[in-house]
Protein backbone atom coordinates (compact mmCIF):
# COMPACT_ATOMS: atom_id res chain seq x y z
CA UNK A 1 0.00 0.00 0.00
CA UNK A 2 1.10 3.42 -1.17
CA UNK A 3 0.77 6.96 0.72
CA UNK A 4 -1.67 8.64 -0.69
CA UNK A 5 -1.11 12.46 -2.29
CA UNK A 6 0.53 15.01 0.47
CA UNK A 7 0.05 18.01 0.30
CA UNK A 8 3.40 19.99 -0.88
CA UNK A 9 1.66 22.55 -3.45
CA UNK A 10 1.02 26.23 -3.27
CA UNK A 11 -2.64 27.03 -4.89
CA UNK A 12 -3.88 29.21 -7.55
CA UNK A 13 -7.55 30.15 -8.54
CA UNK A 14 -9.23 31.50 -11.55
CA UNK A 15 -12.63 31.77 -13.07
CA UNK A 16 -13.75 30.85 -16.32
CA UNK A 17 -16.77 30.88 -18.47
CA UNK A 18 -16.66 27.17 -20.39
CA UNK A 19 -18.88 27.17 -23.39
CA UNK A 20 -21.56 24.64 -23.63
CA UNK A 21 -22.39 23.27 -27.20
CA UNK A 22 -25.13 25.42 -27.18
CA UNK A 23 -22.79 28.40 -26.90
CA UNK A 24 -24.03 29.29 -23.13
CA UNK A 25 -21.33 30.25 -20.97
CA UNK A 26 -20.77 27.83 -17.74
CA UNK A 27 -18.87 30.21 -14.99
CA UNK A 28 -16.58 27.59 -12.81
CA UNK A 29 -14.13 28.19 -10.21
CA UNK A 30 -10.80 26.29 -10.67
CA UNK A 31 -8.56 25.64 -7.77
CA UNK A 32 -5.16 23.83 -9.03
CA UNK A 33 -1.49 23.62 -7.76
CA UNK A 34 0.80 26.44 -8.53
CA UNK A 35 3.28 24.91 -11.02
CA UNK A 36 4.04 23.48 -14.27
CA UNK A 37 2.54 19.94 -15.22
CA UNK A 38 -0.50 18.12 -15.58
CA UNK A 39 -3.13 17.15 -12.80
CA UNK A 40 -6.37 15.22 -12.69
CA UNK A 41 -8.98 16.99 -11.89
CA UNK A 42 -12.19 16.72 -9.52
CA UNK A 43 -15.50 18.70 -10.73
CA UNK A 44 -18.80 19.88 -8.59
CA UNK A 45 -21.55 21.42 -10.29
CA UNK A 46 -23.39 24.22 -7.79
CA UNK A 47 -27.01 25.50 -7.63
CA UNK A 48 -25.59 27.49 -4.86
CA UNK A 49 -23.05 29.60 -6.23
CA UNK A 50 -19.51 28.47 -6.42
CA UNK A 51 -18.09 31.55 -4.61
CA UNK A 52 -19.93 30.60 -1.50
CA UNK A 53 -18.79 27.29 -1.41
CA UNK A 54 -15.49 28.58 0.09
CA UNK A 55 -15.92 30.19 3.38
CA UNK A 56 -13.50 31.03 6.21
CA UNK A 57 -15.95 30.51 9.15
CA UNK A 58 -15.49 27.71 11.41
CA UNK A 59 -16.72 24.04 11.08
CA UNK A 60 -20.46 24.10 12.32
CA UNK A 61 -22.30 20.95 12.60
CA UNK A 62 -25.75 20.66 11.80
CA UNK A 63 -28.60 23.09 13.17
CA UNK A 64 -25.51 25.08 14.80
CA UNK A 65 -26.19 28.66 14.41
CA UNK A 66 -24.01 29.30 11.77
CA UNK A 67 -24.11 26.20 10.15
CA UNK A 68 -24.65 26.56 6.28
CA UNK A 69 -25.78 23.51 4.81
CA UNK A 70 -25.18 24.28 0.90
CA UNK A 71 -21.37 24.25 1.51
CA UNK A 72 -21.10 20.65 0.12
CA UNK A 73 -18.27 21.04 -2.67
CA UNK A 74 -15.35 19.80 -0.08
CA UNK A 75 -12.76 21.52 0.18
CA UNK A 76 -10.94 22.86 -3.25
CA UNK A 77 -7.97 23.92 -1.63
CA UNK A 78 -7.15 21.01 0.75
CA UNK A 79 -7.13 18.98 -3.27
CA UNK A 80 -5.82 21.52 -5.05
CA UNK A 81 -2.74 20.94 -2.21
CA UNK A 82 -2.63 17.18 -3.15
CA UNK A 83 -2.54 17.39 -6.60
CA UNK A 84 -5.26 18.26 -8.22
CA UNK A 85 -7.42 21.03 -10.32
CA UNK A 86 -10.41 21.19 -8.65
CA UNK A 87 -13.26 23.55 -10.45
CA UNK A 88 -16.72 24.37 -9.01
CA UNK A 89 -18.93 25.16 -11.50
CA UNK A 90 -22.34 27.43 -11.37
CA UNK A 91 -25.70 25.19 -12.97
CA UNK A 92 -26.65 27.43 -16.07
CA UNK A 93 -29.02 30.35 -15.35
CA UNK A 94 -27.42 29.94 -11.95
CA UNK A 95 -24.63 32.27 -10.06
CA UNK A 96 -22.70 33.99 -12.86
CA UNK A 97 -23.25 31.17 -15.71
CA UNK A 98 -25.55 32.36 -18.17
CA UNK A 99 -29.07 30.85 -19.69
CA UNK A 100 -31.83 29.41 -18.50
CA UNK A 101 -32.60 27.45 -15.60
CA UNK A 102 -35.85 25.39 -16.60
CA UNK A 103 -36.28 23.56 -13.25
CA UNK A 104 -34.93 21.42 -11.36
CA UNK A 105 -32.67 18.83 -13.39
CA UNK A 106 -33.87 19.90 -16.32
CA UNK A 107 -32.46 18.01 -19.67
CA UNK A 108 -29.34 20.33 -20.43
CA UNK A 109 -28.56 20.52 -16.64
CA UNK A 110 -28.74 16.70 -16.23
CA UNK A 111 -27.45 15.47 -19.61
CA UNK A 112 -25.39 18.46 -21.14
CA UNK A 113 -23.81 20.78 -19.19
CA UNK A 114 -22.10 18.44 -17.18
CA UNK A 115 -20.36 17.02 -19.77
CA UNK A 116 -19.58 19.72 -21.63
CA UNK A 117 -17.65 21.46 -18.77
CA UNK A 118 -16.04 17.81 -17.74
CA UNK A 119 -14.44 17.59 -21.62
CA UNK A 120 -13.43 20.89 -21.18
CA UNK A 121 -11.75 20.23 -18.12
CA UNK A 122 -9.85 17.36 -19.41
CA UNK A 123 -8.38 19.41 -22.21
CA UNK A 124 -6.48 22.34 -21.03
CA UNK A 125 -3.01 21.69 -20.75
CA UNK A 126 -2.66 21.84 -16.84
CA UNK A 127 -4.81 18.73 -17.04
CA UNK A 128 -3.85 15.17 -17.32
CA UNK A 129 -7.25 13.81 -19.17
CA UNK A 130 -8.67 12.24 -15.95
CA UNK A 131 -11.84 13.63 -14.20
CA UNK A 132 -13.62 12.57 -11.31
CA UNK A 133 -16.61 13.44 -9.84
CA UNK A 134 -16.85 15.49 -6.15
CA UNK A 135 -19.35 17.05 -3.86
CA UNK A 136 -22.74 16.05 -1.84
CA UNK A 137 -26.18 15.98 -1.56
CA UNK A 138 -26.87 18.06 -4.74
CA UNK A 139 -23.44 18.15 -5.85
CA UNK A 140 -23.66 14.03 -5.59
CA UNK A 141 -27.07 13.79 -7.89
CA UNK A 142 -24.82 16.14 -10.11
CA UNK A 143 -21.96 13.32 -10.38
CA UNK A 144 -24.83 10.71 -10.80
CA UNK A 145 -26.58 12.13 -13.58
CA UNK A 146 -22.76 13.71 -15.26
CA UNK A 147 -21.38 9.77 -15.28
CA UNK A 148 -25.09 8.44 -16.82
CA UNK A 149 -24.13 10.57 -19.88
CA UNK A 150 -20.75 9.08 -20.27
CA UNK A 151 -18.22 11.73 -20.73
CA UNK A 152 -15.22 10.13 -22.33
CA UNK A 153 -12.59 11.57 -19.80
CA UNK A 154 -14.75 10.82 -16.68
CA UNK A 155 -13.01 7.99 -14.42
CA UNK A 156 -14.47 7.74 -11.36
CA UNK A 157 -17.30 9.77 -9.14
CA UNK A 158 -17.96 9.50 -5.28
CA UNK A 159 -21.41 10.69 -4.47
CA UNK A 160 -22.33 10.92 -1.24
CA UNK A 161 -25.47 12.18 0.54
CA UNK A 162 -27.15 11.78 -2.60
CA UNK A 163 -30.59 13.76 -3.23
CA UNK A 164 -33.32 12.75 -5.35
CA UNK A 165 -32.07 10.19 -7.01
CA UNK A 166 -35.95 8.89 -7.44
CA UNK A 167 -37.08 12.60 -7.31
CA UNK A 168 -40.69 11.40 -6.26
CA UNK A 169 -40.12 8.84 -3.65
CA UNK A 170 -36.63 10.12 -2.49
CA UNK A 171 -37.10 13.17 -2.71
CA UNK A 172 -40.41 15.87 -2.60
CA UNK A 173 -43.05 13.17 -1.92
CA UNK A 174 -41.98 10.35 0.74
CA UNK A 175 -44.56 7.73 1.08
CA UNK A 176 -46.65 10.40 -1.55
CA UNK A 177 -46.13 13.05 1.60
CA UNK A 178 -44.99 16.38 -0.20
CA UNK A 179 -41.93 17.24 1.55
CA UNK A 180 -41.30 20.98 1.67
CA UNK A 181 -37.32 20.77 1.54
CA UNK A 182 -37.04 22.46 -1.47
CA UNK A 183 -39.12 25.84 0.20
CA UNK A 184 -35.58 26.31 2.40
CA UNK A 185 -33.09 24.92 -0.02
CA UNK A 186 -34.20 27.62 -2.98
CA UNK A 187 -35.40 30.46 -0.56
CA UNK A 188 -32.61 29.85 2.03
CA UNK A 189 -34.92 29.55 5.04
CA UNK A 190 -33.42 27.80 7.57
CA UNK A 191 -30.62 25.51 8.22
CA UNK A 192 -30.27 26.08 4.62
CA UNK A 193 -29.55 29.49 4.81
CA UNK A 194 -28.10 30.56 1.76
CA UNK A 195 -30.44 28.46 -0.90
CA UNK A 196 -29.61 28.99 -4.56
CA UNK A 197 -27.94 31.53 -6.32
CA UNK A 198 -31.32 32.57 -7.96
CA UNK A 199 -31.32 35.12 -10.98
CA UNK A 200 -34.13 36.18 -13.43
CA UNK A 201 -33.59 33.56 -15.45
CA UNK A 202 -34.98 30.94 -13.26
CA UNK A 203 -37.75 29.62 -15.06
CA UNK A 204 -40.76 26.85 -14.03
CA UNK A 205 -40.42 23.92 -15.73
CA UNK A 206 -44.34 23.12 -15.74
CA UNK A 207 -45.09 26.97 -17.22
CA UNK A 208 -42.78 25.89 -19.98
CA UNK A 209 -44.32 22.73 -20.82
CA UNK A 210 -47.65 24.21 -20.65
CA UNK A 211 -46.90 27.63 -22.30
CA UNK A 212 -48.82 26.74 -25.66
CA UNK A 213 -52.08 25.65 -23.43
CA UNK A 214 -52.34 28.48 -20.80
CA UNK A 215 -55.84 26.89 -19.72
CA UNK A 216 -54.60 23.42 -19.01
CA UNK A 217 -51.80 25.04 -16.82
CA UNK A 218 -54.74 27.28 -14.92
CA UNK A 219 -56.68 24.23 -14.20
CA UNK A 220 -53.93 23.08 -12.15
CA UNK A 221 -52.70 25.63 -10.25
CA UNK A 222 -56.76 26.29 -9.66
CA UNK A 223 -56.93 22.61 -8.34
CA UNK A 224 -53.49 22.91 -6.36
CA UNK A 225 -54.95 26.44 -4.54
CA UNK A 226 -58.20 24.62 -4.11
CA UNK A 227 -56.86 21.56 -2.03
CA UNK A 228 -57.03 22.29 1.68
CA UNK A 229 -54.16 20.60 2.75
CA UNK A 230 -52.10 23.52 0.88
CA UNK A 231 -54.07 26.22 1.28
CA UNK A 232 -53.83 26.34 5.29
CA UNK A 233 -50.10 26.98 4.73
CA UNK A 234 -50.06 31.04 3.31
CA UNK A 235 -46.59 30.90 2.31
CA UNK A 236 -47.44 27.33 -0.47
CA UNK A 237 -50.26 29.37 -1.37
CA UNK A 238 -48.53 32.28 -2.05
CA UNK A 239 -46.43 30.06 -4.54
CA UNK A 240 -49.26 28.98 -6.13
CA UNK A 241 -50.17 32.04 -6.73
CA UNK A 242 -46.76 33.91 -7.66
CA UNK A 243 -44.22 31.15 -8.67
CA UNK A 244 -41.32 32.92 -9.94
CA UNK A 245 -40.92 33.42 -5.89
CA UNK A 246 -40.03 29.65 -5.71
CA UNK A 247 -40.44 27.82 -9.53
CA UNK A 248 -39.43 24.55 -8.65
CA UNK A 249 -41.75 24.31 -5.58
CA UNK A 250 -44.40 25.30 -7.86
CA UNK A 251 -43.65 22.78 -10.09
CA UNK A 252 -43.39 19.84 -7.46
CA UNK A 253 -47.09 21.56 -5.95
CA UNK A 254 -48.92 20.62 -9.58
CA UNK A 255 -47.30 16.50 -9.49
CA UNK A 256 -48.69 15.16 -6.29
CA UNK A 257 -48.33 12.10 -8.10
CA UNK A 258 -45.80 10.10 -9.83
CA UNK A 259 -45.37 10.26 -13.25
CA UNK A 260 -43.19 11.40 -16.61
CA UNK A 261 -42.27 14.86 -14.84
CA UNK A 262 -40.53 12.69 -11.94
CA UNK A 263 -39.27 9.84 -14.17
CA UNK A 264 -37.50 12.40 -16.38
CA UNK A 265 -35.76 13.96 -13.61
CA UNK A 266 -34.65 11.03 -11.94
CA UNK A 267 -31.23 9.99 -12.28
CA UNK A 268 -31.88 5.61 -10.91
CA UNK A 269 -34.11 5.75 -14.72
CA UNK A 270 -30.79 6.23 -16.18
CA UNK A 271 -28.45 4.05 -13.81
CA UNK A 272 -27.68 1.27 -16.35
CA UNK A 273 -25.84 4.01 -18.04
CA UNK A 274 -23.82 4.96 -15.43
CA UNK A 275 -19.88 2.78 -15.98
CA UNK A 276 -16.88 4.22 -14.15
CA UNK A 277 -15.88 3.39 -10.68
CA UNK A 278 -18.62 4.52 -7.95
CA UNK A 279 -17.74 5.44 -4.48
CA UNK A 280 -21.75 5.96 -2.25
CA UNK A 281 -21.65 7.15 0.74
CA UNK A 282 -24.07 8.80 3.23
CA UNK A 283 -25.65 9.40 7.01
CA UNK A 284 -28.36 7.44 8.23
CA UNK A 285 -30.09 10.56 8.61
CA UNK A 286 -33.26 11.98 7.24
CA UNK A 287 -33.83 11.59 3.64
CA UNK A 288 -30.37 10.93 2.68
CA UNK A 289 -30.15 7.11 3.53
CA UNK A 290 -32.79 6.04 1.27
CA UNK A 291 -31.28 7.27 -2.36
CA UNK A 292 -27.22 5.66 -1.09
CA UNK A 293 -28.51 2.16 -0.87
CA UNK A 294 -30.41 2.63 -4.01
CA UNK A 295 -28.12 3.44 -6.37
CA UNK A 296 -25.50 1.35 -4.86
CA UNK A 297 -27.71 -1.70 -5.19
CA UNK A 298 -29.04 -0.71 -8.61
CA UNK A 299 -25.36 -0.11 -10.27
CA UNK A 300 -23.94 -2.45 -12.65
CA UNK A 301 -22.25 -5.76 -11.09
CA UNK A 302 -19.33 -4.63 -13.21
CA UNK A 303 -19.01 -1.19 -12.17
CA UNK A 304 -16.58 -0.87 -9.50
CA UNK A 305 -18.28 0.34 -6.41
CA UNK A 306 -18.45 1.53 -2.50
CA UNK A 307 -20.81 2.12 0.19
CA UNK A 308 -19.96 3.72 3.32
CA UNK A 309 -22.40 4.92 5.40
CA UNK A 310 -22.22 7.15 8.55
CA UNK A 311 -24.44 8.24 11.53
CA UNK A 312 -24.87 12.04 11.01
CA UNK A 313 -24.70 15.07 8.37
CA UNK A 314 -21.28 16.09 9.76
CA UNK A 315 -19.99 19.65 9.85
CA UNK A 316 -20.30 22.39 7.29
CA UNK A 317 -17.80 23.48 5.38
CA UNK A 318 -17.99 19.91 4.53
CA UNK A 319 -14.43 18.37 4.75
CA UNK A 320 -15.78 15.22 6.89
CA UNK A 321 -13.65 11.86 5.28
CA UNK A 322 -11.50 14.38 2.61
CA UNK A 323 -8.77 11.65 3.29
CA UNK A 324 -11.01 8.51 2.67
CA UNK A 325 -11.81 10.32 -0.55
CA UNK A 326 -8.44 11.04 -1.19
CA UNK A 327 -8.07 7.11 -1.10
CA UNK A 328 -10.51 6.84 -3.69
CA UNK A 329 -9.64 9.75 -6.29
CA UNK A 330 -5.25 8.86 -5.96
CA UNK A 331 -6.80 4.84 -6.52
CA UNK A 332 -8.67 5.58 -9.75
CA UNK A 333 -7.20 8.94 -10.75
CA UNK A 334 -3.37 8.86 -10.17
CA UNK A 335 -3.06 4.84 -10.02
CA UNK A 336 -1.46 5.01 -6.53
CA UNK A 337 -2.02 1.84 -4.37
CA UNK A 338 -3.95 2.79 -1.42
CA UNK A 339 -5.59 -0.16 -0.97
CA UNK A 340 -8.95 0.87 -0.95
CA UNK A 341 -10.16 -1.50 -3.24
CA UNK A 342 -8.76 -4.56 -1.52
CA UNK A 343 -11.34 -3.91 1.47
CA UNK A 344 -15.23 -5.24 2.28
CA UNK A 345 -17.33 -2.93 -0.06
CA UNK A 346 -19.44 -1.90 2.57
CA UNK A 347 -18.46 -0.22 5.76
CA UNK A 348 -20.98 1.25 8.16
CA UNK A 349 -21.13 2.84 11.73
CA UNK A 350 -23.16 1.98 14.41
CA UNK A 351 -24.61 4.24 16.99
CA UNK A 352 -24.76 2.83 20.14
CA UNK A 353 -21.73 0.65 20.07
CA UNK A 354 -20.17 3.76 18.68
CA UNK A 355 -17.97 1.05 16.40
CA UNK A 356 -17.65 0.75 12.06
CA UNK A 357 -18.10 -2.28 10.53
CA UNK A 358 -17.79 -4.22 7.21
CA UNK A 359 -20.40 -6.03 5.17
CA UNK A 360 -19.98 -7.59 1.62
CA UNK A 361 -23.53 -5.87 0.90
CA UNK A 362 -26.55 -4.15 1.91
CA UNK A 363 -28.82 -5.09 3.34
CA UNK A 364 -26.03 -6.96 5.33
CA UNK A 365 -25.89 -10.66 3.92
CA UNK A 366 -27.03 -12.22 7.81
CA UNK A 367 -29.50 -9.75 8.42
CA UNK A 368 -33.14 -10.76 8.93
CA UNK A 369 -36.52 -9.24 10.24
CA UNK A 370 -37.21 -9.63 13.45
CA UNK A 371 -41.51 -9.18 14.31
CA UNK A 372 -42.87 -6.96 17.27
CA UNK A 373 -45.93 -7.14 17.76
CA UNK A 374 -48.44 -4.20 18.18
CA UNK A 375 -50.51 -5.68 21.64
CA UNK A 376 -52.73 -3.54 24.02
CA UNK A 377 -51.63 -1.21 26.93
CA UNK A 378 -48.85 0.28 24.20
CA UNK A 379 -47.04 -2.67 24.50
CA UNK A 380 -44.28 -4.17 21.87
CA UNK A 381 -43.86 -8.08 21.92
CA UNK A 382 -42.77 -10.64 20.14
CA UNK A 383 -45.73 -12.26 19.87
CA UNK A 384 -49.26 -10.81 19.02
CA UNK A 385 -52.16 -11.01 21.36
CA UNK A 386 -55.61 -12.19 20.35
CA UNK A 387 -57.59 -11.74 22.89
CA UNK A 388 -58.63 -7.77 22.62
CA UNK A 389 -60.66 -6.39 19.98
CA UNK A 390 -60.96 -2.52 21.16
CA UNK A 391 -58.38 -0.82 18.27
CA UNK A 392 -55.74 2.27 20.10
CA UNK A 393 -56.92 5.70 18.25
CA UNK A 394 -55.69 8.89 18.60
CA UNK A 395 -57.34 12.03 16.94
CA UNK A 396 -55.57 14.91 14.76
CA UNK A 397 -56.56 18.31 14.52
CA UNK A 398 -55.16 20.67 11.74
CA UNK A 399 -51.91 22.87 12.12
CA UNK A 400 -54.27 26.05 12.64
CA UNK A 401 -56.16 24.54 15.79
CA UNK A 402 -53.23 23.00 17.57
CA UNK A 403 -49.78 22.44 17.98
CA UNK A 404 -49.95 19.63 19.92
CA UNK A 405 -49.24 16.16 17.36
CA UNK A 406 -51.32 13.28 18.94
CA UNK A 407 -49.92 10.03 18.59
CA UNK A 408 -50.13 6.46 20.01
CA UNK A 409 -47.11 4.86 21.73
CA UNK A 410 -46.00 1.10 21.83
CA UNK A 411 -43.27 0.32 24.20
CA UNK A 412 -41.26 -3.28 24.60
CA UNK A 413 -40.02 -4.71 27.62
CA UNK A 414 -36.41 -4.21 28.29
CA UNK A 415 -33.77 -6.24 26.19
CA UNK A 416 -32.58 -9.48 27.82
CA UNK A 417 -29.23 -8.99 25.77
CA UNK A 418 -27.68 -6.33 23.44
CA UNK A 419 -29.79 -5.91 19.85
CA UNK A 420 -27.97 -4.71 16.53
CA UNK A 421 -30.55 -3.16 14.06
CA UNK A 422 -29.16 -2.26 10.83
CA UNK A 423 -30.90 -1.66 7.71
CA UNK A 424 -34.81 -0.59 6.99
CA UNK A 425 -37.04 -1.28 9.36
CA UNK A 426 -40.64 -1.91 7.74
CA UNK A 427 -44.20 -1.88 9.69
CA UNK A 428 -47.61 -3.41 8.44
CA UNK A 429 -50.60 -2.17 10.25
CA UNK A 430 -54.49 -2.41 9.83
CA UNK A 431 -56.23 0.83 10.41
CA UNK A 432 -59.03 2.91 9.60
CA UNK A 433 -59.54 7.39 9.79
CA UNK A 434 -63.21 8.83 9.42
CA UNK A 435 -62.14 11.27 6.65
CA UNK A 436 -61.30 10.52 3.34
CA UNK A 437 -57.44 10.84 3.74
CA UNK A 438 -54.27 11.37 6.37
CA UNK A 439 -50.64 11.23 6.49
CA UNK A 440 -49.55 8.24 8.24
CA UNK A 441 -46.31 9.24 9.85
CA UNK A 442 -44.19 6.19 11.98
CA UNK A 443 -40.71 6.87 14.01
CA UNK A 444 -38.41 4.06 16.10
CA UNK A 445 -36.38 5.38 19.04
CA UNK A 446 -35.04 3.89 22.48
CA UNK A 447 -37.55 4.30 25.03
CA UNK A 448 -36.65 7.48 27.07
CA UNK A 449 -33.61 8.69 25.31
CA UNK A 450 -33.18 12.41 24.93
CA UNK A 451 -32.24 12.31 21.26
CA UNK A 452 -34.11 14.91 19.34
CA UNK A 453 -34.27 12.54 16.41
CA UNK A 454 -35.66 9.26 15.93
CA UNK A 455 -33.44 6.49 14.73
CA UNK A 456 -35.95 5.46 12.11
CA UNK A 457 -38.92 7.59 10.49
CA UNK A 458 -40.97 6.92 7.55
CA UNK A 459 -44.53 8.22 5.88
CA UNK A 460 -47.36 7.18 4.01
CA UNK A 461 -50.40 8.95 2.35
CA UNK A 462 -53.54 7.24 3.26
CA UNK A 463 -54.88 7.35 -0.54
CA UNK A 464 -51.55 5.96 -1.98
CA UNK A 465 -51.17 2.90 0.07
CA UNK A 466 -51.57 0.35 -2.67
CA UNK A 467 -48.86 -1.52 -2.61
CA UNK A 468 -47.04 -2.74 -5.98
CA UNK A 469 -45.68 -6.35 -5.44
CA UNK A 470 -43.78 -6.41 -8.81
CA UNK A 471 -41.43 -3.80 -8.04
CA UNK A 472 -40.24 -4.65 -4.35
CA UNK A 473 -36.84 -4.98 -3.66
CA UNK A 474 -34.71 -6.23 -1.34
CA UNK A 475 -34.00 -3.33 0.39
CA UNK A 476 -37.01 -1.64 0.10
CA UNK A 477 -41.24 -2.47 -0.94
CA UNK A 478 -42.96 -0.08 -3.29
CA UNK A 479 -46.11 2.01 -3.78
CA UNK A 480 -48.09 2.82 -6.45
CA UNK A 481 -47.93 6.04 -7.16
CA UNK A 482 -49.53 7.60 -9.76
CA UNK A 483 -53.02 7.07 -8.85
CA UNK A 484 -54.89 7.87 -5.34
CA UNK A 485 -57.24 5.57 -3.94
CA UNK A 486 -59.34 7.73 -0.50
CA UNK A 487 -60.14 5.23 2.11
CA UNK A 488 -63.84 4.54 2.88
CA UNK A 489 -64.29 6.35 6.25
CA UNK A 490 -64.96 4.20 9.12
CA UNK A 491 -63.35 0.62 7.20
CA UNK A 492 -60.07 -0.99 7.81
CA UNK A 493 -56.76 -1.16 5.56
CA UNK A 494 -53.87 -2.59 5.41
CA UNK A 495 -50.70 -0.35 5.23
CA UNK A 496 -47.65 -0.99 4.75
CA UNK A 497 -44.95 1.31 5.58
CA UNK A 498 -41.08 1.27 4.21
CA UNK A 499 -39.06 3.44 7.01
CA UNK A 500 -35.63 4.94 6.44
CA UNK A 501 -32.59 2.57 7.05
CA UNK A 502 -30.74 2.97 10.35
CA UNK A 503 -28.04 1.62 12.15
CA UNK A 504 -28.25 1.64 16.11
CA UNK A 505 -27.37 -0.96 18.89
CA UNK A 506 -30.14 -1.45 21.39
CA UNK A 507 -28.29 -2.33 24.91
CA UNK A 508 -29.44 -4.58 27.26
CA UNK A 509 -32.57 -3.45 29.44
CA UNK A 510 -33.25 -0.73 26.40
CA UNK A 511 -36.72 -0.69 25.46
CA UNK A 512 -37.95 -0.22 22.21
CA UNK A 513 -39.97 2.86 21.31
CA UNK A 514 -42.57 2.86 18.09
CA UNK A 515 -44.74 5.66 17.37
CA UNK A 516 -47.82 6.12 15.21
CA UNK A 517 -48.91 9.67 14.04
CA UNK A 518 -50.12 11.82 11.03
CA UNK A 519 -48.41 15.16 11.90
CA UNK A 520 -45.48 16.82 11.27
CA UNK A 521 -45.24 20.53 13.30
CA UNK A 522 -42.92 23.00 11.59
CA UNK A 523 -41.44 24.34 14.12
CA UNK A 524 -41.10 20.66 15.99
CA UNK A 525 -37.18 20.38 16.71
CA UNK A 526 -37.45 16.83 15.23
CA UNK A 527 -38.64 18.05 11.75
CA UNK A 528 -35.54 20.90 11.89
CA UNK A 529 -37.91 23.65 10.40
CA UNK A 530 -37.60 22.39 6.59
CA UNK A 531 -37.53 18.55 6.55
CA UNK A 532 -41.24 18.54 7.55
CA UNK A 533 -44.22 17.22 5.13
CA UNK A 534 -47.79 18.62 4.78
CA UNK A 535 -50.28 17.89 7.04
CA UNK A 536 -54.01 17.52 6.75
CA UNK A 537 -56.68 20.11 7.15
CA UNK A 538 -58.91 17.71 8.56
CA UNK A 539 -59.61 16.68 12.16
CA UNK A 540 -59.21 12.92 11.56
CA UNK A 541 -59.77 10.09 13.89
CA UNK A 542 -57.39 7.20 13.55
CA UNK A 543 -57.89 3.75 14.53
CA UNK A 544 -54.92 0.76 14.30
CA UNK A 545 -56.12 -2.81 14.92
CA UNK A 546 -54.13 -5.07 16.59
CA UNK A 547 -56.70 -7.96 17.35
CA UNK A 548 -56.75 -11.76 16.24
CA UNK A 549 -57.61 -10.73 12.72
CA UNK A 550 -55.44 -8.30 12.10
CA UNK A 551 -51.66 -8.77 13.22
CA UNK A 552 -50.14 -4.95 13.17
CA UNK A 553 -46.44 -5.66 13.14
CA UNK A 554 -43.00 -3.75 13.28
CA UNK A 555 -40.59 -5.71 11.45
CA UNK A 556 -36.80 -4.60 12.70
CA UNK A 557 -33.15 -5.58 10.92
CA UNK A 558 -31.27 -7.03 13.16
CA UNK A 559 -28.11 -8.38 12.56
CA UNK A 560 -26.21 -11.08 14.76
CA UNK A 561 -23.69 -9.81 16.95
CA UNK A 562 -20.26 -10.20 16.77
Amino acid sequence: MSKCSEPKYGVIKETVMVPARDGVGLAVDIYRPDTDGKFPALLSQSPYGKDCQVFESPPQPFGKSIFEASVESGDPYWFAKRGYAFAIADFRGLGDSEGYHDGMMSYKERCEDGYDICEWLAAQPWCDGGVGGAGICYFANAQLQLAASQPPSLKCIAPWEIYGDDLYKHGQYEGGVLNIFLYGLYTGTYPARCGYAVTDRVRSAMQLAYADKPEELDKMVKEAMADPDLRQYPYLYHLLKYPTKNPILFDFMLNPLDGPYYRERSVIERIGDIKVPTYVGGPFFSFFSEPQINVYNRLSKDVPKKLRFYTDMGVRPWYTDHDELLRWYDYWLKGIETGIMDEEPVRYSVTGLNKWRTAKEFPIENMEYKPFYLNSLEQLKPEPELYNDEPDSFVQAPLFVTEERARIIYVSPPLHEPLQCTGAPRIKFYASIDQKDTNWRVNVRTYGSDDIYPLAQGWLKASLRKRDYDRDVPWEIEHDYTKFDNPTPGEIYEYEIQMRPMSHMFDKGDRIQLEISCFDVPTDIETYDIYWHVCSAKTTLHKVYRDADHHSVLMLPVVPLE
